[in-house]
């Protein structure tokens, strides 16, 4: 089942041509990835350092393997150096649905 990604990080001020790159180098390697459909990145209205990437894979194991691919992890550490605060994933399902 296809999987939706949200990943939202607010970066600090000033910083926006390194979060940029790094953001670009995780988008191409991802591309690289079995099972990576698409991303996109969207920055908030009212707050343009707070940015959300949504991106799209055929399954969930896809995602889960990128997601601890070391590339990756040293990827986002660098990420982490211009964050305020902390990473927020949320991993969705597309057509899931929850039986009560």
């Amino acid at each position: 089942m296809q999987a939706k990604i949200l990943i939202k990080r607010k970066f600090l001020k000033g910083k926006k041509r390194e979060v940029i790159a790094l953001l670009k180098e995780l988008r191409s390697r991802a591309l690289q990835q079995p099972g990576y459909i698409s991303g996109e990145t969207l920055s908030a209205a009212n707050q343009p350092q707070t940015l959300m990437v949504i991106g799209t894979w055929q399954d969930m194991a896809s995602w889960h393997n990128w997601k601890e691919n070391d590339t990756r992890k040293t990827l986002e550490q660098m990420l982490t150096t211009y964050q305020e605060g902390s990473t927020e994933y949320q991993e969705f399902t597309l057509g899931g649905f929850i039986e009560e």
